[in-house]
């Protein structure tokens, strides 16, 4: 695994900021790190990247452990923090040759800085300061210096705030693309951008996960019920669905079209095919109202 974290707790004096939480996660995932204000995600992303040491547990990435080799860490992680640290006087060309310096990729560093630059489409922009660039293009001279050393491991936090639609866009296939071969882990308060993204979701509240999975099964671990849109060729008069076994409960759109509340989709689907053919009735179209990820977050982490 790239990323792996054993019972790892934060303190600042006497109040838990992260609370014994555990986690994996693999080479070729893209995790969206999700909850509210103050939930402890900040803190969890330094920790992983070895800005901040647990208080207790253990924390390795790419096989090294975050307090016993920091550098080692920092070496195959790329990080860009919400709070986009950089040099406003600097040009974004100088700026990304500094930190290549730092970062010693010796001959490597000047053709390195123009992939980089042409990745996160900084090129028309390259020329000018950083203090003179977008809050969107800002942005992306911070995602430019995370990837500029390659790293196996991206920690993004908020990597879209600024940038404009079209912007949002190609950053989002930048990033899809990069998790086909990295490990990214990716925390927003825009939810749209997890489910545009991320293959996987991890849910912390008050330090502690309260959801870890693929969306789909959050939405559905989320809901005691289902929903299932069926639409007739007839019009269905009122109570029909009571011969259903499985359905709980109907509503209406018009005589042909109905939401069914269901405890098993997968059941209550057989059911309705099997009362259509006994009925000589026919369906038009069946499908599994999925809940947002924003319905999923709110239930979770409104307590």
């Amino acid at each position: 695994m790239s990323v792996k974290l054993v019972h790892v707790s934060r303190y600042y004096g006497e109040q838990p900021a992260v609370d014994d939480i555990s986690f994996e996660i693999h080479a070729g995932e893209v995790v969206g790190f999700l909850g509210p204000n103050g939930a402890g995600k900040t803190t969890t992303m330094r920790m992983i990247t070895a800005y901040l040491k647990p208080t207790a547990g253990e924390i390795e990435v790419c096989g090294h452990n975050v307090v016993h080799a920091p550098l080692a860490v920092k070496r195959v992680t790329g990080y860009l923090p919400e709070q986009n640290p950089l040099y406003p006087d600097l040009y974004v060309r100088e700026y990304l040759r500094w930190m290549a310096d730092i970062h010693r990729l010796g001959k490597r560093s000047w053709q390195r800085v123009e992939e980089v630059i042409a990745m996160t489409g900084l090129q028309k922009e390259s020329h000018k300061k950083i203090g003179a660039l977008s809050k969107g293009y800002r942005q992306r001279v911070g995602l430019a210096q995370a990837l500029l050393h390659d790293p196996e491991v991206l920690i993004l936090d908020e990597p879209t705030s600024g940038l404009d639609p079209n912007q949002i866009i190609d950053i989002r296939q930048l990033i899809r693309e990069l998790g086909q071969r990295k490990t990214v882990i990716l925390s927003t308060h825009i939810l749209q951008e997890v489910e545009a993204m991320c293959n996987r979701v991890i849910i912390i509240h008050r330090g502690k996960i309260v959801a870890d999975g693929a969306l789909e099964h959050l939405r559905q671990q989320a809901s005691a019920h289902q929903v299932l849109e069926v639409e007739w060729a007839e019009a269905l008069a009122e109570g029909w669905w009571k011969e259903v076994p499985g359905v709980q409960q109907a509503y209406a759109a018009h005589a042909h079209q109905w939401q069914l509340i269901v405890d098993d989709a997968e059941a209550a689907q057989k059911n309705l095919f099997r009362y259509a053919l006994q009925n000589n009735l026919n369906i038009i179209s069946l499908q599994t109202q999925m809940r947002s990820l924003e319905e999923v977050f709110h239930q979770l982490t409104q307590a």
